[in-house]
């Protein structure tokens, strides 16, 4: 059990690592703005699921957009403002495409 434990930690280790890289990236790319820019209206996560789920192109990209916001929600609160602003708007790209096919994979005799 120690031994799962130890592997499981690491993983936990690897991803923190990776995220804190991916934050910093991000960050170098686009520092923050001067607080004295007009700031966008606010609005919930309850509120962004239920737009993005009326928008998605099909029942199951509508179906993604729950499992997507909740997961951009779980790890919004360790990255900046515009990172998380940046993940919203490919969610709604993707949720938007009508020619996204998830689980359709290479090799398919479906056209995506």
């Amino acid at each position: 059990m120690g031994e799962r434990q130890n592997f499981g930690n690491r993983v936990a280790i690897g991803r923190a690592i990776r995220l804190r890289r991916e934050i910093d990236e991000f960050e170098q790319r686009w520092p923050a703005p001067n607080s004295s820019e007009e700031t966008t209206p606010a609005f919930s996560w309850v509120q962004l699921e239920r737009q993005l789920v009326d928008l998605a192109a099909t029942e199951m990209q509508a179906e993604m957009a729950r499992h997507l916001v909740s997961a951009t929600r779980k790890l919004s609160a360790f990255k900046p403002p515009e990172m998380v602003l940046r993940e919203i708007l490919c969610l709604t790209w993707v949720l938007l495409d009508e020619n996204f096919r998830p689980g359709i994979g290479e090799g398919s005799d479906e056209m995506t």
